[in-house]
């Protein structure tokens, strides 16, 4: 549904969406992530802002369910991220969830509530703004 594509593909599947409400989507953090090569090898850590992205993945996927037919040939670009906090470190081996909550929508512009939890804990979260683009 999204153009991403490993490396970078942050969100493994979807398990639950409301269209134009919410969606739940999962990440399984793996030791063969290309970012743990660098990213404090003796203690490998997801950067904060992979699981930003992933809430953005996510957010985007609920756009494409939402619009159906209409996002034919769009894209979906971040704009802004505020209040990011980042609890707990994510680690090889995490499942992250990823729950995104539509807040707004004004035209093509969308505004989102992230949080990413593993297990009972959150571990990140942040409200963005994402706008809706042609890409042809």
């Amino acid at each position: 549904m999204i153009p991403h594509r490993y490396p970078f593909l942050m969100v493994d599947k979807v398990i639950d969406i409301v269209p134009n409400v919410s969606a739940i989507g999962i990440k399984n953090v793996t030791s063969s992530e290309p970012y743990f090569q660098g990213h404090f090898p003796q203690l490998p850590i997801m950067p904060g802002v992979l699981i930003i992205e992933s809430m953005a993945q996510t957010a985007g996927i609920l756009v494409i369910e939402t619009l159906g037919s209409k996002a034919e040939g769009k894209a979906v670009y971040f704009m802004s991220i505020s209040d990011a906090k980042f609890r707990k470190p994510v680690i090889p081996g995490d499942t992250i969830l990823i729950h995104v909550v539509k807040k707004h929508r004004h035209g093509n512009v969308w505004r989102f509530y992230g949080r990413a939890c593993v297990g009972n804990n959150l571990v990140a979260e942040a409200t963005y703004v994402a706008m809706i683009i042609d890409n042809k």
